[in-house]
């Protein structure tokens, strides 16, 4: 009789255990955590930002900008937030990027703003070709023996 009973207990345990392990994975301890990277950018924030105010007023309003940039005498502030997406373990993947660009006159005073997503901006191809130098290319080690 003992016997059977252990017989019995086996899947009864090993199904509690799933189901506890289960109910973990819906009570918020998720394999990946949301964040924003940069600026907070909000509605509210965007409201208040209108053309002929200063760009002290908008730098009250937005803080410091991360990327300024001057075209003569008109000028720009960047603010950039990025949603990323992080993994428990360590991967991380840019869900969603969005630039404020708010434009100055040489006044100083705001002429225009836009806000650019994703979809407005342009892949590059990054290049890994080396510029060919002249000579004989050595390791580090190579070079240390050459040169006893």
């Amino acid at each position: 009789m003992p016997f059977s009973a252990k017989r019995h207990i086996a899947p009864i345990t090993a199904a509690v255990a799933l189901s506890l392990t289960l109910s973990a994975c819906g009570s918020g301890m998720a394999l990946t955590t949301q964040r924003t990277q940069g600026y907070e950018l909000s509605q509210d924030a965007l409201a208040q930002i209108r053309p002929g105010q200063s760009q002290t007023l908008v730098t009250t309003v937005l803080g410091s900008p991360q990327v300024t940039n001057s075209f003569g005498e008109e000028t720009a502030y960047y603010y950039i937030q990025t949603k990323i997406d992080r993994t428990a373990f360590g991967m991380e993947t840019i869900k969603d990027r969005t630039v404020l660009a708010v434009y100055f006159d040489k006044n100083k005073k705001v002429v225009d703003k836009a806000v650019y997503g994703a979809k407005d901006g342009k892949v590059i191809a990054i290049q890994s070709r080396r510029t060919a130098s002249f000579g004989i290319d050595r390791s580090f080690l190579e070079s240390l023996l050459a040169s006893i």
